[in-house]
Protein backbone atom coordinates (compact mmCIF):
# COMPACT_ATOMS: atom_id res chain seq x y z
CA UNK A 1 0.00 0.00 0.00
CA UNK A 2 1.63 3.18 -0.88
CA UNK A 3 1.89 6.02 1.44
CA UNK A 4 1.53 10.03 1.14
CA UNK A 5 5.06 10.09 1.03
CA UNK A 6 5.83 8.09 -2.05
CA UNK A 7 2.96 8.44 -4.62
CA UNK A 8 4.19 9.86 -7.62
CA UNK A 9 5.37 12.61 -9.01
CA UNK A 10 2.08 12.84 -11.29
CA UNK A 11 -0.04 12.80 -8.13
CA UNK A 12 0.89 16.10 -6.49
CA UNK A 13 -0.01 19.64 -7.48
CA UNK A 14 2.90 21.46 -9.58
CA UNK A 15 2.30 24.23 -12.05
CA UNK A 16 3.15 23.54 -15.79
CA UNK A 17 6.28 25.08 -17.16
CA UNK A 18 4.06 27.17 -19.42
CA UNK A 19 2.03 28.63 -16.51
CA UNK A 20 5.64 29.46 -14.53
CA UNK A 21 6.80 31.01 -17.89
CA UNK A 22 3.33 33.24 -18.48
CA UNK A 23 4.22 34.54 -14.67
CA UNK A 24 7.93 35.05 -15.50
CA UNK A 25 7.50 37.01 -18.40
CA UNK A 26 4.83 39.24 -17.10
CA UNK A 27 6.39 39.97 -13.72
CA UNK A 28 9.61 40.47 -15.35
CA UNK A 29 7.66 43.11 -17.80
CA UNK A 30 4.75 44.02 -15.49
CA UNK A 31 2.95 43.89 -18.54
CA UNK A 32 0.46 41.02 -19.87
CA UNK A 33 0.46 42.57 -23.37
CA UNK A 34 4.48 42.47 -23.57
CA UNK A 35 4.50 39.28 -22.07
CA UNK A 36 1.88 38.13 -24.86
CA UNK A 37 4.49 39.47 -27.42
CA UNK A 38 7.39 37.22 -25.86
CA UNK A 39 5.79 34.25 -25.13
CA UNK A 40 3.85 34.27 -29.04
CA UNK A 41 0.68 34.10 -27.28
CA UNK A 42 -2.54 36.06 -27.05
CA UNK A 43 -3.07 38.41 -24.02
CA UNK A 44 -5.91 36.26 -23.03
CA UNK A 45 -3.98 33.25 -22.80
CA UNK A 46 -1.34 34.78 -20.76
CA UNK A 47 -4.07 36.13 -17.91
CA UNK A 48 -5.68 33.00 -18.17
CA UNK A 49 -1.85 30.79 -17.40
CA UNK A 50 -1.40 33.45 -14.15
CA UNK A 51 -5.00 33.06 -12.87
CA UNK A 52 -4.82 29.41 -13.04
CA UNK A 53 -1.55 29.64 -11.27
CA UNK A 54 -3.42 31.90 -8.64
CA UNK A 55 -6.18 29.43 -8.03
CA UNK A 56 -3.61 27.00 -7.70
CA UNK A 57 -1.54 28.60 -5.01
CA UNK A 58 -4.54 30.20 -3.60
CA UNK A 59 -2.71 33.71 -4.02
CA UNK A 60 -2.74 36.66 -5.16
CA UNK A 61 0.68 37.46 -7.52
CA UNK A 62 -0.36 40.43 -8.91
CA UNK A 63 -2.31 44.01 -8.22
CA UNK A 64 -4.61 44.48 -11.19
CA UNK A 65 -5.87 47.81 -12.03
CA UNK A 66 -7.03 49.36 -15.65
CA UNK A 67 -3.99 50.39 -17.00
CA UNK A 68 -1.43 48.31 -15.15
CA UNK A 69 -0.25 45.53 -13.23
CA UNK A 70 2.21 44.96 -10.11
CA UNK A 71 3.50 42.06 -8.32
CA UNK A 72 2.03 41.72 -4.46
CA UNK A 73 4.72 41.17 -1.69
CA UNK A 74 4.09 37.04 -2.38
CA UNK A 75 4.33 37.67 -6.32
CA UNK A 76 7.96 39.28 -5.62
CA UNK A 77 8.81 36.28 -3.55
CA UNK A 78 7.50 33.56 -5.92
CA UNK A 79 9.09 35.86 -8.81
CA UNK A 80 12.32 35.36 -7.40
CA UNK A 81 11.84 31.74 -7.08
CA UNK A 82 10.40 30.52 -10.34
CA UNK A 83 13.42 32.39 -12.16
CA UNK A 84 15.53 30.43 -10.34
CA UNK A 85 13.73 27.22 -11.37
CA UNK A 86 13.58 28.32 -15.07
CA UNK A 87 17.34 29.03 -15.12
CA UNK A 88 18.10 25.17 -14.01
CA UNK A 89 15.45 23.33 -16.16
CA UNK A 90 17.21 25.73 -18.80
CA UNK A 91 20.75 24.29 -18.06
CA UNK A 92 19.89 21.05 -17.86
CA UNK A 93 18.07 20.72 -20.83
CA UNK A 94 20.98 22.77 -23.07
CA UNK A 95 23.64 20.41 -21.35
CA UNK A 96 21.90 17.28 -22.01
CA UNK A 97 20.82 18.20 -25.59
CA UNK A 98 24.60 19.33 -25.96
CA UNK A 99 26.20 15.99 -25.18
CA UNK A 100 25.85 12.75 -27.21
CA UNK A 101 24.73 9.31 -25.04
CA UNK A 102 28.58 8.44 -24.65
CA UNK A 103 30.22 11.58 -23.39
CA UNK A 104 30.96 11.77 -19.63
CA UNK A 105 30.75 15.42 -17.98
CA UNK A 106 33.84 15.55 -15.19
CA UNK A 107 32.87 18.38 -13.00
CA UNK A 108 35.89 20.36 -11.92
CA UNK A 109 36.03 23.15 -9.24
CA UNK A 110 38.56 25.12 -8.51
CA UNK A 111 39.93 28.52 -6.86
CA UNK A 112 39.63 31.32 -9.30
CA UNK A 113 43.10 32.58 -9.65
CA UNK A 114 44.30 29.34 -10.04
CA UNK A 115 42.04 27.94 -11.97
CA UNK A 116 43.06 30.77 -14.92
CA UNK A 117 46.80 31.37 -14.11
CA UNK A 118 47.46 26.89 -13.97
CA UNK A 119 44.33 24.84 -14.43
CA UNK A 120 43.51 26.15 -17.87
CA UNK A 121 47.18 25.76 -19.33
CA UNK A 122 47.65 22.55 -17.88
CA UNK A 123 44.00 21.41 -19.68
CA UNK A 124 45.01 22.65 -22.74
CA UNK A 125 44.09 20.12 -25.53
CA UNK A 126 42.59 17.87 -22.80
CA UNK A 127 39.12 17.89 -24.87
CA UNK A 128 40.99 16.93 -28.33
CA UNK A 129 42.38 14.28 -27.05
CA UNK A 130 39.35 13.07 -25.12
CA UNK A 131 36.19 14.08 -27.08
CA UNK A 132 34.02 12.05 -25.06
CA UNK A 133 34.58 13.59 -21.61
CA UNK A 134 33.09 17.15 -21.56
CA UNK A 135 34.78 19.46 -19.05
CA UNK A 136 32.46 21.58 -16.77
CA UNK A 137 34.74 23.89 -14.80
CA UNK A 138 33.84 26.07 -12.05
CA UNK A 139 35.71 28.56 -10.26
CA UNK A 140 34.49 29.43 -6.99
CA UNK A 141 36.61 29.92 -3.14
CA UNK A 142 34.38 26.98 -1.66
CA UNK A 143 33.42 25.01 -0.35
CA UNK A 144 33.79 22.55 -3.14
CA UNK A 145 32.22 19.18 -1.95
CA UNK A 146 28.79 19.36 -1.58
CA UNK A 147 25.95 18.00 -2.51
CA UNK A 148 24.23 21.24 -4.52
CA UNK A 149 27.54 21.81 -6.08
CA UNK A 150 28.37 17.68 -7.63
CA UNK A 151 31.97 18.28 -8.05
CA UNK A 152 34.02 15.24 -9.37
CA UNK A 153 37.69 16.81 -8.94
CA UNK A 154 38.64 19.74 -7.29
CA UNK A 155 41.94 21.55 -7.26
CA UNK A 156 42.49 22.81 -3.64
CA UNK A 157 44.96 24.96 -1.21
CA UNK A 158 45.38 23.24 2.05
CA UNK A 159 47.39 20.37 4.04
CA UNK A 160 45.57 17.43 1.96
CA UNK A 161 43.59 16.14 5.11
CA UNK A 162 40.26 16.10 3.68
CA UNK A 163 36.97 13.68 4.98
CA UNK A 164 36.17 11.38 2.96
CA UNK A 165 38.31 12.73 -0.40
CA UNK A 166 41.87 11.01 -1.90
CA UNK A 167 43.99 14.47 -2.25
CA UNK A 168 47.35 13.77 -4.51
CA UNK A 169 49.61 16.70 -3.93
CA UNK A 170 50.81 18.67 -7.24
CA UNK A 171 53.32 21.08 -5.59
CA UNK A 172 54.29 23.44 -2.70
CA UNK A 173 53.35 26.93 -1.77
CA UNK A 174 56.08 30.25 -1.82
CA UNK A 175 54.81 33.58 -1.84
CA UNK A 176 56.43 36.27 -3.11
CA UNK A 177 55.91 40.00 -2.88
CA UNK A 178 55.66 41.44 -6.32
CA UNK A 179 54.79 45.22 -7.39
CA UNK A 180 55.46 47.07 -10.11
CA UNK A 181 58.90 48.51 -11.16
CA UNK A 182 57.98 52.19 -11.03
CA UNK A 183 56.75 52.03 -7.44
CA UNK A 184 59.88 51.43 -6.25
CA UNK A 185 61.20 54.26 -7.44
CA UNK A 186 60.72 56.29 -4.72
CA UNK A 187 59.59 54.14 -1.77
CA UNK A 188 63.39 52.84 -0.78
CA UNK A 189 61.97 49.92 0.82
CA UNK A 190 62.79 47.83 3.57
CA UNK A 191 61.97 44.68 5.87
CA UNK A 192 62.95 47.03 8.61
CA UNK A 193 60.77 49.84 7.87
CA UNK A 194 57.58 49.03 5.31
CA UNK A 195 55.24 51.94 6.38
CA UNK A 196 55.60 53.83 3.38
CA UNK A 197 54.57 51.18 1.08
CA UNK A 198 50.95 49.70 0.61
CA UNK A 199 50.49 46.44 1.51
CA UNK A 200 47.53 44.71 -0.70
CA UNK A 201 45.70 42.33 1.17
CA UNK A 202 43.89 38.81 0.58
CA UNK A 203 40.66 38.44 2.58
CA UNK A 204 40.88 35.07 2.46
CA UNK A 205 44.92 35.36 4.45
CA UNK A 206 44.39 38.41 7.11
CA UNK A 207 47.77 37.22 8.74
CA UNK A 208 49.69 36.47 5.43
CA UNK A 209 52.09 39.63 6.05
CA UNK A 210 52.56 38.44 9.35
CA UNK A 211 53.87 35.48 8.41
CA UNK A 212 56.08 36.47 5.73
CA UNK A 213 57.96 38.47 8.14
CA UNK A 214 58.05 36.29 10.68
CA UNK A 215 59.81 33.61 8.73
CA UNK A 216 62.40 36.25 7.95
CA UNK A 217 63.00 36.55 11.76
CA UNK A 218 61.45 40.31 11.37
CA UNK A 219 58.74 41.47 13.89
CA UNK A 220 56.38 44.11 12.83
CA UNK A 221 54.22 46.26 14.91
CA UNK A 222 50.79 47.53 14.18
CA UNK A 223 48.52 46.67 11.77
CA UNK A 224 48.42 46.61 8.24
CA UNK A 225 46.60 49.50 5.99
CA UNK A 226 46.14 48.71 2.44
CA UNK A 227 43.38 47.48 -0.18
CA UNK A 228 41.66 44.30 0.42
CA UNK A 229 40.98 41.67 -2.23
CA UNK A 230 39.03 38.42 -3.04
CA UNK A 231 41.22 37.01 -4.96
CA UNK A 232 45.17 36.52 -6.20
CA UNK A 233 43.69 37.57 -9.45
CA UNK A 234 42.82 40.68 -8.13
CA UNK A 235 45.88 41.00 -5.96
CA UNK A 236 48.21 40.78 -9.41
CA UNK A 237 46.06 43.03 -11.04
CA UNK A 238 46.09 45.48 -8.49
CA UNK A 239 49.84 45.56 -8.63
CA UNK A 240 50.44 45.71 -11.99
CA UNK A 241 48.15 48.72 -11.64
CA UNK A 242 50.76 50.09 -9.23
CA UNK A 243 48.45 50.05 -6.29
CA UNK A 244 51.14 48.32 -3.79
CA UNK A 245 52.59 45.45 -3.21
CA UNK A 246 51.37 41.60 -3.40
CA UNK A 247 51.76 38.73 -1.94
CA UNK A 248 51.14 36.04 -3.86
CA UNK A 249 51.96 32.47 -5.23
CA UNK A 250 55.32 32.73 -7.52
CA UNK A 251 53.76 30.14 -9.74
CA UNK A 252 50.66 32.69 -10.03
CA UNK A 253 52.93 35.32 -10.95
CA UNK A 254 55.93 33.69 -12.70
CA UNK A 255 55.07 35.19 -16.10
CA UNK A 256 54.95 38.99 -14.99
CA UNK A 257 58.31 38.19 -13.04
CA UNK A 258 60.14 36.71 -16.12
CA UNK A 259 58.87 39.55 -18.48
CA UNK A 260 59.33 42.30 -15.79
CA UNK A 261 56.20 43.60 -15.79
CA UNK A 262 56.23 43.00 -11.85
CA UNK A 263 59.48 42.81 -9.73
CA UNK A 264 60.03 41.16 -6.23
CA UNK A 265 60.05 43.80 -3.32
CA UNK A 266 61.84 42.28 -0.98
CA UNK A 267 64.13 39.10 -2.26
CA UNK A 268 62.24 36.24 0.05
CA UNK A 269 60.20 33.54 -1.14
CA UNK A 270 58.07 32.49 1.94
CA UNK A 271 56.84 28.77 2.00
CA UNK A 272 53.67 28.56 2.63
CA UNK A 273 51.74 26.66 5.10
CA UNK A 274 49.63 24.28 2.68
CA UNK A 275 50.67 22.72 -1.03
CA UNK A 276 48.24 22.59 -3.91
CA UNK A 277 46.58 19.26 -4.39
CA UNK A 278 43.84 17.53 -7.02
CA UNK A 279 41.04 15.81 -5.12
CA UNK A 280 38.50 13.72 -5.44
CA UNK A 281 35.73 12.01 -3.71
CA UNK A 282 37.05 8.53 -2.93
CA UNK A 283 33.63 6.85 -4.47
CA UNK A 284 35.09 7.86 -7.67
CA UNK A 285 38.84 6.25 -7.32
CA UNK A 286 37.45 3.73 -10.46
CA UNK A 287 35.80 6.28 -12.57
CA UNK A 288 37.00 6.49 -15.99
CA UNK A 289 36.71 9.98 -16.32
CA UNK A 290 38.57 10.82 -12.99
CA UNK A 291 41.70 8.06 -14.08
CA UNK A 292 41.85 9.91 -17.43
CA UNK A 293 42.09 13.74 -15.59
CA UNK A 294 44.70 12.07 -13.19
CA UNK A 295 46.70 10.69 -15.91
CA UNK A 296 46.63 14.15 -18.00
CA UNK A 297 47.87 16.26 -14.81
CA UNK A 298 50.58 13.88 -14.19
CA UNK A 299 52.02 14.19 -17.49
CA UNK A 300 51.64 17.56 -17.63
CA UNK A 301 53.67 18.14 -14.10
CA UNK A 302 56.06 15.82 -15.79
CA UNK A 303 56.71 17.24 -19.46
CA UNK A 304 55.99 21.10 -18.32
CA UNK A 305 59.87 21.55 -18.02
CA UNK A 306 59.93 24.94 -19.28
CA UNK A 307 57.89 26.25 -16.71
CA UNK A 308 60.39 24.19 -13.90
CA UNK A 309 63.22 25.77 -15.52
CA UNK A 310 61.79 29.80 -15.07
CA UNK A 311 60.40 28.35 -11.92
CA UNK A 312 63.86 27.84 -10.98
CA UNK A 313 65.29 30.78 -12.12
CA UNK A 314 63.80 32.81 -10.52
CA UNK A 315 63.75 31.07 -7.16
CA UNK A 316 67.57 31.26 -7.60
CA UNK A 317 67.29 35.14 -7.67
CA UNK A 318 65.83 35.47 -4.50
CA UNK A 319 66.10 33.59 -1.11
CA UNK A 320 64.14 30.61 0.22
CA UNK A 321 62.59 30.41 3.56
CA UNK A 322 61.21 26.80 4.21
CA UNK A 323 59.90 27.22 7.80
CA UNK A 324 57.67 29.04 9.49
Amino acid sequence: MKTETNKPLAFRKYPSTTALQCFETAARHLSFTNAAQEMHMTQSAISKQVAQLEEMLKISLFYRTPHRISLTPAGKTYYLEVLEILKHIEVATTSLMSHSDNVEVLKIASHPTFCSRWLLPALSGFSQAHPLINLDIKEQVGPFFTEDQNVDIAFLYGDGIWGGMEAIKLFDEYCVAVCQPEYLHDKNPCTSNVDNCTLLQLSSRPSAWYEYFKQQGISIDGTFIGPRFDTFHACIAAALLGYGIALVPLRLVAPELQSGTLVTAWRYAAKGRGSYYITYPLSLGRSHKVKVILEWVSAYLETSNQHELMLGHVLNSIDIVDSL
